[in-house]
């Protein structure tokens, strides 16, 4: 069958259908089966081929016919090029400048990519081609086609015409008197700023957080810039520019979060914190911290967000081995003394000390923490916040935990000596505490407290371990391909040790479920040193962490690389992750 490529009229289920059986993909018991299928009010609203991925049928190969396989099919009919629409990579502002949003809908086009002598225009319909000479005249640039998902057209032409319509109307037009601007300007009869209670703030602030959601943000960064207010999302580790407000807007919405999160709205000098309770499309509770901080340009806000199902966590699902989880589980079993997460800002220790605190908080036992601030709200602790407004630091709450009979105590941070001095006292009393440092690795803990001024004898007393961690991208597992490693490479990674190249490593590729990025979701690599009594005897007022390192090694300690070698041998993520997060190994 063949269609002319200035027909006007869209692709029929019974045209499709034909189409596939002539090429062999369905047969002919499944094609009539489709056609004779009762139209209902959904299907009527559907694109044929979403009909069809409904009916759940396979190919010969019993890959199944999904939506996937039949867009990318009905491109490479057509011969046109198949495009995923990436809303990372989409400035909905410009593109919803290119046609009126009745035009998009009415044609079922959307602009998704603007070049200086064309504009891309994706569809899902690519034989009807009767707007083309309209647009092409009215932009005078030349116009590429592109198929993309049907679901994903209806979907973003919605959302980033919305978007740029409350933008618009929020202030796109509105003055360059920025607030708490360095470079303050004043503009004769100029306009107001948009208030953050305004419907058009509102609807932004929500499809901000939605849209965190969907991409599985950790953070989301408002920052003032001089002419505009930047946002960009952490996904995975990485940030990403997701989208650029006008200044005006960029104020109205970080006020918008900040009466959200119940902070000073008109407190804009002083760095402030809160945090909000919402919830995704899913129903599922989502926790946001917020922090503000004063630049040149206005206040930055950054939120962090926590995903209550993190502390569901299973250890293999945070990415520990087998002999990890026993390494630590013989630490944390201890009924008193001292256990330390070490590692930098954002390599998942708080997740870890949750996770544990939760697998440890049954009815028998009273856990309390102390925190700056409380990072994710659990029934199962009692949870205690520092503040520094009223003399309430990590001491003096140490201090008052101790009078409330507990059994386990998590510090949020060790920083200084008075709060080390607490954290001895308590387990030497009997209670068993777990807290972070901010240390390369762990060896390096023993003898940041001999710095802090814990004597020796008291860190061999009381400590009963250390284990730093490091967070690594795994390899998105619909993409990943199998890859042969250069032996200098993987020595990079596994030396001192001498270790065989692994025959199941696999490098990233990029695909639809990925955004091409070749990475999906993160685990954790670990340095696990319970303190034995060999290395007891290296702690001591001349004691080097190297040569902590070199016993702990002996006993079997893997080094934070050694165990990204693990990962990589498994197939779940690549040397050059591994390289990116972890410490130099030390030589032996």
């Amino acid at each position: 069958m063949h269609f002319s490529p200035s027909s006007s009229d869209p692709l029929t289920l019974p045209q499709i259908v034909s189409q596939l059986l002539a090429e062999k993909r369905i047969s002919k018991q499944n094609a009539d089966a489709l056609i004779q299928t009762p139209k209902g009010q959904k299907q009527a609203k559907q694109h044929p081929i979403e009909t069809i991925s409904d009916a759940q049928l396979k190919l010969e190969n019993e890959k199944p016919l999904d939506l996937n396989f039949l867009v990318q099919w009905l491109a490479d009919w057509s011969k046109q090029d198949f495009f995923q629409i990436d809303p990372l990579k989409i400035d909905s502002q410009k593109i919803s400048g290119i046609m009126s949003f009745a035009f998009a809908q009415r044609h079922q086009i959307l602009a998704v990519e603007i070049h200086s002598d064309e504009v891309v225009i994706a569809s899902a319909q690519p034989f009807i081609n009767a707007w083309e000479s309209d647009l092409k005249h009215v932009l005078k640039k030349d116009i590429k086609r592109v198929l993309v998902n049907p679901e994903d057209l209806r979907k973003f032409t919605i959302e980033f015409y919305e978007l740029a319509h409350s933008v618009n109307k929020a202030g796109l037009e509105s003055d360059q008197n920025y607030t708490q601007n360095f470079e303050q300007m004043l503009e004769l009869g100029s306009q107001s700023n948009p208030d953050a209670n305004d419907q058009h703030i509102v609807n932004i602030v929500d499809w901000l957080l939605q849209y965190a959601f969907d991409q599985r943000a950790s953070d989301i960064h408002i920052e003032p810039r001089r002419d505009i207010a930047q946002v960009r999302f952490r996904i995975d580790g990485v940030l990403h520019n997701v989208y650029e407000f006008p200044a005006k807007v960029g104020i109205a919405v970080t006020s918008r979060f900040k009466i959200l999160g119940r902070l000073n709205v008109a407190e804009k000098r002083k760095p402030q914190d809160g945090r909000i309770k919402t919830r995704n499309k899913l129903e599922k509770e989502i926790e946001l911290r917020l922090s503000t901080l004063p630049t040149a340009f206005g206040e930055k806000l950054v939120m962090r967000v926590f995903d209550p199902e993190v502390l569901q966590c299973s250890f293999s699902d945070l990415g520990f081995s087998s002999e990890d989880l026993r390494r630590w589980e013989a630490m944390t079993k201890q009924p008193n003394g001292i256990i330390l997460v070490t590692g930098p800002t954002g390599s998942g220790k708080t997740t870890t000390l949750y996770s544990t605190l939760r697998d440890l908080a049954t009815t028998e036992v009273n856990v309390s923490t102390i925190e700056d601030p409380i990072e994710m709200v659990e029934p199962a602790f009692n949870q205690m916040q520092i503040q520094h407004a009223i003399d309430l630091d990590f001491a003096t709450g140490i201090k008052a935990l101790m009078r409330q009979d507990p059994d386990i105590i998590m510090i949020g941070e060790i920083r200084d000596l008075e709060t080390a001095e607490m954290a001895t006292q308590a387990a030497l009393t009997g209670h068993l505490v777990l807290s972070t440092l901010h240390t390369n690795d762990a060896p390096s803990a023993i003898t940041r407290l001999m710095e802090l001024g814990i004597p020796p004898y008291l860190i061999r007393a009381t400590v009963l371990g250390v284990m730093a961690q490091r967070l690594v991208r795994t390899l998105c597992p619909s993409c990943k391909a199998p890859v042969e490693l250069d032996q200098d490479d993987w020595q990079m990674i596994t030396k001192p040790w001498t270790t065989p190249l692994p025959a199941n490593a696999h490098k990233p590729v990029g695909c639809l479920e990925c955004r091409n990025t070749g990475y999906r979701g993160r685990a954790g690599v670990y340095e696990i040193m319970p303190l034995s009594e060999a290395i007891k005897e290296q702690i001591h007022e001349n004691g080097q962490a190297s040569d902590i390192r070199k016993q702990a090694i002996k006993e079997g300690m893997h080094s934070l690389r050694l165990s990204g070698a693990n990962k990589i041998a498994n197939g779940q993520t690549t040397i050059d992750e591994v390289l990116r997060v972890t410490p130099i190994s030390l030589h032996i």
